[in-house]
């Protein structure tokens, strides 16, 4: 090949793409909303109405009863929907079952590290903290579970993940806490292995934020009705009544004001969900996420900030870029958006400079594919500019 050819060749590459992904939205959260998603779509005989109407308990029973049904829970597990997006409902968690006994605190990305601070500065407790490095995962052999152990299921900021539930002992004297908010709906989770899940419905569902879900096994159940903790409890994080769980809040009869038109946005996701079923959504995953692996495996340029597959997310894929600074990351991105062709894929901002796509299931697999040469193009652009 001549001089001239190859420089054609490298031309070609990284000429602007003619085709872009029908549905650009690679956001970790809140996330693209399902396909075939139309907000003339939604039920609107809720809005308008009390959240304890007969209507409004109905349908958020009826979102209760669908998440129930796609994660195939069993009826000793809860399901509660709470203020503050997945962090008020760990936050709940951690302020109500807390100080019963040790803790041990993970932390390989930014969510994990606060949970650690509310742990030491607010809640005042000394616990034990296992951290890696993002891109990493902690040694999970290190973890005593005669401690209540609080860890992220799916690191959203690191792209990192634990592999499965076999590390947590079924004979485990402490409670899990797992902050699953990027895992659920995207994993096969072992519910007998979690006393605490907490998530929200902007992540794999593509629904909206403020509003987090808790999930109860009976052994924080059988916490929350037996101990007391040594701290006030603000109004939104009572779960208990006079020594006993109050079961209306895992009825439908929620702590604060919900906004029915985000129950109702995620009842559509749910039912869209359904229709799938959780293996469905699973796949959709999988196939996102492989999909973007081939793109990843094709240059050299891009990397996996997870090196260890085994750990690495399905949903909130974090790449490395060769050279880049948060201001090349900040340009590449802008680039991008510019052109509507990937919007939101900067990397978080507390992680190492890189990208971050989400190939949850409301992502087509179609428009990962489409965002490669999208790539290329926004590289080359940002590196002549460099």
């Amino acid at each position: 090949m001549t001089d001239s050819s190859v420089t054609d060749a490298t031309t070609a590459s990284t000429a602007k793409p003619a085709t872009k992904p029908a549905r650009p939205y690679f956001s970790s959260g809140p996330c693209a909303k399902p396909p075939g998603w139309d907000a003339a779509k939604l039920a609107t005989d809720s809005l308008g109405r009390s959240h304890r109407s007969k209507i409004g308990k109905q349908r958020l029973q009826y979102a209760i009863d669908l998440m129930r049904e796609l994660l195939g829970l069993p009826d000793t597990h809860r399901i509660g929907i709470v203020p503050g997006s997945d962090t008020g409902a760990f936050e709940m968690a951690m302020w109500t079952m807390l100080g019963a006994r040790g803790v041990t605190t993970l932390a390989w990305e930014s969510f994990g590290e606060g949970w650690v601070t509310d742990a030491v500065k607010q809640l005042k407790i000394d616990p034990t903290v296992i951290r890696a490095d993002y891109g990493q995962l902690p040694d999970l052999a290190q973890v005593d579970w005669s401690d209540d152990v609080l860890f992220t299921w799916n690191g959203t900021t690191s792209g990192v993940r634990v592999p499965n539930g076999d590390w947590i002992p079924a004979d485990r004297e402490g409670l899990s806490f797992a902050d699953a908010t990027s895992a659920v709906f995207a994993y096969e989770l072992p519910w007998d292995k979690i006393d605490v899940a907490t998530f929200s419905w902007q992540k794999v569902l593509g629904g909206e934020g403020a509003h987090g879900v808790l999930i109860l096994g009976p052994r924080a159940v059988e916490r929350l009705e037996s101990y007391t903790p040594a701290w006030p409890l603000p109004k939104v994080f009572r779960l208990v009544s006079k020594g006993a769980l109050t079961e209306g809040v895992f009825k439908g009869e929620t702590i604060n004001t919900p906004s029915m038109l985000a129950v109702e946005d995620a009842i559509f996701s749910l039912e869209w969900a359904k229709s799938l079923g959780n293996g469905g959504l699973i796949a959709r995953s999988d196939a996102n996420a492989a999909a973007l692996d081939e793109i990843v495996a094709a240059r050299d340029w891009l990397g996996h900030l997870a090196t260890d597959e085994a750990s690495r997310s399905k949903t909130s894929v974090c790449l490395t870029v060769a050279g880049a600074d948060e201001a090349f990351i900040k340009n590449f991105a802008g680039l991008l958006e510019k052109e509507g062709a990937a919007l939101d894929v900067a990397g978080y901002r507390d992680a190492p400079p890189g990208l971050r796509i989400w190939c949850g299931a409301t992502v087509d697999a179609a428009d990962i594919v489409a965002l490669g040469p999208w790539l290329d193009w926004a590289y080359s652009q940002a590196k002549a500019a460099n």
